[in-house]
């Protein structure tokens, strides 16, 4: 396992996150807490050293879980939780980004995760009926108060996440570190936007279904599956040509497609750091695999070429006019 900075700061974050929405087995299927144990050993063992979870997650099963399976190794990892979703469905204040839901979470974040800060608190998603300015300056408050070391966003438009970091910039606010937004090759909707916006602003991208739901695991391509979460009929014919051209590729190289799947989301971007979330060892095991996994040029090309991606407008119209708009230019310029 190797290391870069979260976005521009100095901390150090290991090539694959471990997601714990798996932790915990309320509100569906999931981990009990003993494989729990397992799959962060695992992970830890391999260098892994980000831990990504949300207030939510299992009903606050997963954070309780973390809490208890970190005690007297906490600070050997980098902890982060999310906030927004409704604490209680029935308090019109209950979820959302504002300054009262932030205090509120993040008080019963750190009591079940058993800490006194966290090192990264992500927004969970982009609240409508919150100004960007209140949000901002409220998690600067939490920082300066030492119980948030850096801060991150996760499922909000580029113009959103644009504007709360130039407003950072400007009024000396911490800004975001991070943007935790889904990617896979059966996704690949940030390339118009957010990736560029959050490569320019040096951000890390935390990409979470790098497996596309699990289609792109082997699943639905390789013959019956007792752990199959999805009806393979709810699946498109266009979903299941990609699973089949990254079986293609898993089978040309002698690894699984689960791996092949990863290594394709950390070649398009080193900003991109994939979060494995896994129910069982196994899982984790297969998944920490991806790291060794070399994806020759050719095999990226066959990979994307499956998928029929466009990236429309203005990212198409500008790379179709520029030789028009900047003459030789377009091409002598590197």
């Amino acid at each position: 396992m190797r290391y870069r900075t979260l976005g521009q700061t100095g901390l150090r974050v290991s090539e694959l996150f471990l997601g714990a929405m798996t932790f915990g087995e309320q509100g569906g299927v999931g981990a009990p807490l003993q494989e729990c144990a397992r799959i962060l050993d695992a992970y830890a063992d391999a260098g892994g050293n980000v831990l990504d979870t949300a207030i939510n997650y299992r009903g606050g099963a997963s954070e309780e879980i973390l809490g208890e399976l970190l005690q007297g190794r906490r600070d050997r990892f980098v902890l982060a939780t999310k906030y927004s979703v409704t604490r209680d469905a029935a308090d019109p204040n209950g979820g959302g980004n504002h300054r009262k839901n932030l205090r509120l979470s993040l008080e019963t974040s750190l009591r079940r995760l058993r800490t006194d800060h966290l090192d990264v608190y992500w927004v969970h998603i982009w609240d409508r009926h919150t100004p960007v300015e209140e949000t901002m300056r409220a998690l600067d408050d939490a920082v300066r108060s030492g119980k948030v070391l850096h801060i991150g966003i996760s499922d909000a438009p580029a113009w959103v996440v644009s504007r709360a970091n130039t407003l950072a910039q400007w009024r000396g606010w911490t800004a975001f570190a991070g943007l935790q937004v889904p990617y896979s090759l059966l996704n690949r909707d940030i390339e118009r936007e957010l990736l560029p916006m959050a490569e320019a602003f040096g951000m890390t991208v935390a990409a979470w279904s790098p497996l596309g739901n699990g289609v792109l695991s082997g699943k639905y391509t390789g013959g019956s599956s007792p752990t199959r979460r999805l009806d393979p009929a709810s699946i498109s014919e266009h979903d299941l040509a990609v699973a089949r051209a990254v079986q293609g590729v898993a089978d040309e190289l002698g690894v699984t497609p689960a791996q092949v799947a990863l290594a394709w989301t950390r070649v398009r971007s080193r900003a991109v750091h994939p979060i494995v979330g896994a129910r069982s060892l196994d899982q984790l095991t297969d998944n920490l695999g991806a790291l060794a996994v070399e994806l020759p040029a050719e095999l990226v090309a066959r990979l994307e070429e499956a998928t029929a991606f466009k990236a429309g407008f203005p990212t198409d119209f500008i790379e179709q006019t520029t030789p028009w708009v900047f003459g030789a230019a377009a091409t002598a310029t590197d």
